[in-house]
């Protein structure tokens, strides 16, 4: 990393480079062949565990690194810089561990954080299905209570590390009748009866990174398997927890869009066209300038909302605002990046080819574009 930013100290800093050194040796090596089997080789979770490098900012009394969202965004930098973006853990580690720090149990904490922290448990979250992608009050997978027990039956989609999970909270009506008040969520382990894991979908960009199809037939889990204990907190703990799910992604974006700059960079001043390098004309340098004064403005606007976030002062508003900003740019960023590399930047075997595949999802998950510019226009 070349610069520190306002969110970091010596200690998130030295994590980045942990993180950097850690996936360049165990993943980056490895990419190729993750892509081509579509998934991640399982005793990559269990290595990145041991190195602490799960559950950063998940408390120590529960396995984790005791850290904040800073610790998050730093191992996001450090993996993206290694370009070894075939691992799902800010999935698992920024998303999902908070679902179950922020909403689970006492004891549901005590079972799952700590497993999760070694990657013992890998873990998934299922909301999306066939038929309803960002309205989330349309689902239709139900869990009806039976006796001590809860019955799941439907379908998921899209489900980012569904094919190693070990752990699903699953996104469920406990009462189809109330709409978003019914909707609740729920741990299922992956080795229940009338689980199944569907195809590992092949997807236009991010290869390595499993996505899978998830059908739940009776699937019976106990009444403990509800998270935090109460029917019908399903929405409230979404709406609690999408910022952060959001702020995750953006993180994830502008630390694509350096490395884009910087393969670049590198590239323009190595290519030789007409006897010069391409840096040398003035069509790529203006491009490029462009290009790093966009990565500048969206990363200070990054900076501001992670630390508003560490602060506890994120709101939807800003959380939509940066995830649609920091995206869109991202994909502006690798589209213009890509065509300076000329009909290399075509071919698979430059990591431009990928990152340009690999941002497309990036404006369409975690709740589309244009649901978020309509989130942001009802606080105008």
């Amino acid at each position: 990393m070349t610069e520190r930013y306002r969110w970091m100290d010596d200690e998130t800093e030295a994590l980045e480079k942990l993180a950097f050194d850690f996936f360049s040796k165990e993943a980056t090596p490895n990419e190729e062949r993750y892509r081509a089997q579509h998934h991640v080789d399982r005793d990559l979770w269990t290595k990145a565990g041991e190195l602490g490098l799960l559950c950063a900012s998940i408390p120590e009394e529960y396995g984790g690194g005791g850290g904040t969202f800073a610790h998050e965004a730093a191992l996001v930098y450090g993996q993206m810089r290694a370009q070894a973006s075939s691992f799902g853990g800010q999935v698992h580690s920024a998303i999902i561990a908070h679902y179950l720090n922020g909403c689970g149990t006492e004891a549901q904490k005590q079972e799952w954080l700590p497993k999760m922290a070694t990657g013992e448990v890998v873990t998934a979250i299922a909301m999306t299905e066939p038929g309803t992608g960002s309205d989330l009050q349309a689902i239709r997978t139900t869990a009806i209570k039976d006796g001590d027990e809860y019955v799941i039956n439907g379908s998921k989609t899209f489900i980012t590390n569904g094919f190693l999970c070990d752990l699903v909270v699953v996104v469920a009506k406990t009462d189809p009748s109330e709409g978003a008040k019914g909707i609740s969520l729920l741990l299922v382990e992956t080795d229940r009866d009338g689980f199944e894991r569907g195809r590992n979908l092949e997807k236009v960009g991010q290869h390595g990174l499993d996505t899978c199809e998830l059908f739940f037939d009776d699937v019976r889990v106990p009444a403990g398997n509800l998270l935090s204990g109460v029917e019908g907190q399903g929405f409230a703990s979404l709406m609690e927890q999408l910022p952060q799910e959001r702020l995750i992604l953006s993180v994830s974006g502008v630390a694509n869009m350096h490395v884009i700059m910087e393969e670049t960079l590198r590239y323009t001043k190595e290519r030789q066209a007409f006897g010069k390098e391409l840096f040398g004309f003035q069509n790529t340098r203006f491009e490029l300038a462009e290009c790093d004064t966009l990565v500048s403005v969206t990363q200070c606007y990054l900076d501001e909302c992670i630390m508003k976030h560490l602060d506890g002062a994120l709101d939807y508003k800003d959380a939509s605002k940066i995830k649609w900003w920091s995206t869109e740019q991202q994909n502006v960023v690798a589209d213009r990046c890509l065509q300076l590399f000329g009909g290399y930047g075509y071919m698979t075997e430059y990591p431009i080819s990928r990152q340009w595949t690999d941002a497309r999802v990036q404006k369409i998950y975690g709740g589309t574009n244009e649901i978020m510019k309509e989130l942001i226009s009802r606080f105008l």
